[in-house]
């Protein structure tokens, strides 16, 4: 068992060591404290309509996103009825979770390394960024993370990544901006266009 007060992970190390001074260099950043960083990950699978017919598909993608996440996933529950589509308030219809710190970093270097080559006619992702420097990305198939036995699988569930960083507007350059270099640097695969 790895002893996580000690335990850096290679994007964490990376980070400290090239990629602040990488940062500085590019933007002009006159103080440290002004480098974007990443601050959390949020990952989502919306389960819907297979989770108000069978109340197992929801717990079945609460499992296997907990297994991507390497920590324990919440369900998310609808907030109103919803008679045409068999909807109560509470239903568990999703689920969601978020990694900070050593997770964070363990769950970007295995999207980046692991995940994302072994999506089929991957030709990159487009950048997607809210204009505050957070970033979100979709999948269609949660069955591309080697955590998950394609074998055991009842359901392709898709998923939501959703990247925030602390990055603000800077001189010219914009948070948006700033967040796509720093996810760069991460070796995120981002198209051209």
């Amino acid at each position: 068992m790895l002893d996580m007060d000690t335990y850096a992970p290679r994007l964490k190390v990376q980070y400290k060591d090239t990629i602040k001074a990488a940062m500085k260099e590019q933007f002009g950043y006159t103080n440290d404290m002004q480098i974007p960083s990443l601050q959390k990950i949020v990952l989502n699978i919306g389960c819907g309509a297979e989770a108000v017919r069978d109340s197992k598909k929801a717990k079945s993608a609460i499992e296997d996103l907990t297994k991507i996440a390497g920590q324990q996933a919440v369900g998310t529950q609808s907030k109103k009825s919803h008679a045409p589509f068999r909807l109560r308030e509470g239903m568990i219809i999703g689920t969601k979770v978020t990694l900070r710190d050593v997770r964070m970093y363990e769950f970007l270097d295995r999207l980046v390394t692991v995940a994302m080559p072994r999506i089929r006619d991957f030709r990159g992702v487009k950048p997607s960024f809210d204009g505050r420097g957070n970033f979100a990305m979709g999948l269609k198939e949660h069955i591309v993370f080697p955590e998950i036995e394609f074998d055991k699988v009842d359901e392709v569930w898709g998923m939501d990544v959703i990247v925030t960083t602390n990055a603000i507007q800077f001189g010219e350059h914009s948070a948006d901006a700033q967040a796509k270099a720093l996810l760069a640097h991460f070796n995120m695969p981002f198209t051209k266009a």
